[in-house]
């Protein structure tokens, strides 16, 4: 049964049990008891349906929010705003239980498809001009460079959206997400918050604060010695790419020193993501990411191990293609949430859900767009998508067939 209740115009006002005390999510009480719990680990607990639905709480910009647990939205009653469509819509599907192992209390442990410790010297140029997506067999088994990216955003709710948000998302609020997200994971043994590092935004009044912090973070992936070096993950906004004497330069806001790229690595980057290049150089209200292993070398200097991009819009919302951005455009402009749905490990010639819509009426939305260019392949894997989904209403653009469909 659901215990919602009130309602504040459409949205869902949720309830949750703390403890011995249930509260309504906007009942005055609640934030004082948001720091007790956070400060004593308790979990509160989403009344939407019976048995609850575990959450966890997250401190963001010095308030207490709690959050849905990792891939639980599907735990949740549909009428709750918590509640998010089946995993199996995205290239999130085929990792769940392979790649990201789910334990009893929400965290997720991650297989990573590439090395976060470094033998012997660099490696020669020579990496290869493909994205860093896996081969076909270690597809569902370990997440790609790329797929971690796409996991972060999503865990930390950055697929979201609605037009009242619009203003309100900056790269603050992203990093936010970012890291109370990789606070839910573990990755190699330990906690993927102590191997990933997200630049703070520059003040100059905390100048100095931002130095130290920034110092102690990277302290673990400076050369001290012989033996294996470690590396750390970066997630950052691409300012610009220059030339160096040797390489290139990958320069990221908010950080005062590049990450330094070899030829090799270059040649990936620049052949693996034309297309985000290309999108990110047409527009300049789009913002180009960044996902890198890295490490520091003896003098100082940081140098990218492996890496990859996506290309996000002004609202930091991902997407793939011209007609796609044009579906978000659209939707932008709506009070009703939307959830992009993102790739992961797929290949672009295998179809996933672009957007959901999860509290449409009478049913969740499921947003399809079919490339002019695809065939009956791509049609057929489209309708046992559907097939498989019965309880979600599909919406199809075929491109090629013209203009974008009615919105529902």
């Amino acid at each position: 049964m659901c215990a919602l209740g009130r309602k504040t115009g459409r949205k869902e006002v949720r309830q949750f049990r703390i403890g011995s005390r249930t509260l309504s999510e906007n009942s005055p009480e609640l934030r004082p008891l948001l720091q007790h719990a956070y400060e004593q680990r308790l979990r509160p607990l989403c009344m939407c349906k019976e048995p609850p639905a575990p959450m966890y709480i997250a401190r963001l910009e010095g308030q207490y929010l709690v959050k849905r647990m990792p891939l639980s939205g599907r735990d949740h009653d549909p009428t709750c705003p918590s509640y998010e469509p089946p995993y199996e819509l995205s290239g999130l599907g085929p990792l769940i239980g392979t790649a990201i192992q789910i334990d009893a209390t929400g965290k997720a442990e991650l297989k990573l498809d590439f090395p976060l410790t470094k033998r012997g010297p660099r490696a020669l140029p020579g990496a290869p001009d493909e994205p860093s997506g896996p081969s076909i067999h270690s597809e569902a088994k370990k997440l790609s460079l790329r797929a971690l990216l796409h996991y972060l955003w999503e865990a930390g709710e950055l697929t979201e959206w609605r037009s009242t948000w619009t203003g309100k998302r900056g790269w603050g609020r992203v990093r936010n997400s970012l890291l109370n997200a990789a606070s839910q994971m573990t990755a190699s043994g330990g906690s993927l918050n102590d191997m990933l590092f997200v630049p703070e935004v520059f003040r100059p009044e905390d100048k100095d604060g931002i130095t130290a912090r920034r110092a102690a973070a990277l302290k673990g992936v400076q050369v001290m010695g012989q033996g294996p070096r470690r590396l750390m993950l970066i997630v950052a906004e691409v300012k610009e790419f220059a030339s160096a004497r040797e390489g290139h330069k990958v320069v990221v806001r908010h950080l005062p020193f590049p990450l330094m790229a070899e030829d090799g690595t270059w040649r990936h980057l620049a052949t693996g993501y034309e297309a985000e290049l290309e999108l990110w150089r047409s527009n300049q209200s789009f913002h180009l990411i960044v996902i890198a292993t890295f490490g520091i070398s003896t003098a100082g200097i940081a140098s990218v191990e492996e890496i990859a991009l996506m290309i996000v819009n002004e609202h930091w919302l991902p997407f793939e293609t011209v007609d796609e951005l044009r579906l978000l455009e659209r939707l932008s402009v709506l009070k009703r949430k939307s959830v992009k749905g993102l790739r992961f490990n797929l290949s672009r010639d295998q179809p996933i859900v672009s957007v959901t819509l999860p509290e449409q009426k009478p049913a969740p939305v499921a947003m399809f767009i079919v490339p002019a260019a695809a065939g009956n392949d791509y049609e057929h894997a489209i309708a046992e998508m559907i097939a498989a989904r019965p309880e979600i209403t599909p919406w199809i653009w075929r491109v090629g067939d013209g203009e974008m469909p009615r919105l529902p």
